[in-house]
């Protein structure tokens, strides 16, 4: 402040559509307010809720033979949901699978992607939560599903890591080629991490 003009405001509260809350030994980062604002301007206030963001082993594919709807309309919809996961790990997945279609998309795709919004709409509320910890653990997931799009027959590999209760890293990706098993969808998604363009492999 000697150097430059500037005034201190305190802590972080609210930036680019994410909510932060700082207590002495925790921070909740969320995205209510976007949600809300999303929720509105698709007119899906109030929608049934669901449970899961998509229906279980729900394959979709490019030519479906349903009727194409408004493309800007679709791609405005996946754009915020993808920004929306920034504190929502949980519609990754999702996310990632409709972001497929934004080239010609459906009324399956749309759909789809309304479904997520009703389950956004019961989870409102959920976000990232990191909590001040004296044992600090490293843990990670990670899965596929073998051949999971019907188009390329390609599987999709995802993953995320946490330290304590901070989640560090996590990517939904489908994979560069088609795996001929389940052992080798495995084998190509625990090999080929890219991280920070290097190649990170796990053993």
């Amino acid at each position: 402040m000697a150097s430059f003009e500037m005034t201190d405001l305190g802590k972080m509260h609210y930036f680019l559509g994410m909510e932060v809350s700082q207590e002495k030994d925790e921070i909740f980062c969320s995205q209510k307010k976007y949600t809300e604002d999303l929720l509105k301007r698709f007119n899906m206030t109030g929608c049934k809720l669901v449970a899961i963001p998509l229906i279980p082993n729900e394959k979709l594919r490019n030519e479906d033979g349903v009727k194409k709807v408004d493309a800007s309309t679709y791609r405005s919809l996946v754009g915020s949901l993808l920004y929306l996961c920034n504190t929502r790990l949980d519609i990754l997945f999702a996310t990632s699978m409709l972001s497929r279609f934004m080239q010609c998309p459906s009324q399956i795709h749309f759909g789809t992607a309304k479904r997520v919004l009703r389950y956004l709409q019961g989870t409102i509320g959920l976000g990232m939560w990191y909590k001040k910890s004296s044992s600090i653990k490293l843990v990670g997931f990670t899965d596929n599903d073998w051949t999971g799009s019907s188009d390329d027959m390609r599987s999709t590999s995802g993953y995320c890591f946490g330290l304590g209760s901070a989640m560090l890293s996590w990517s939904s990706k489908k994979q560069g080629y088609v795996a001929q098993s389940t052992a080798e969808a495995e084998y190509v998604e625990k090999n080929s991490r890219r991280y920070r363009g290097k190649t990170v492999r796990f053993y």
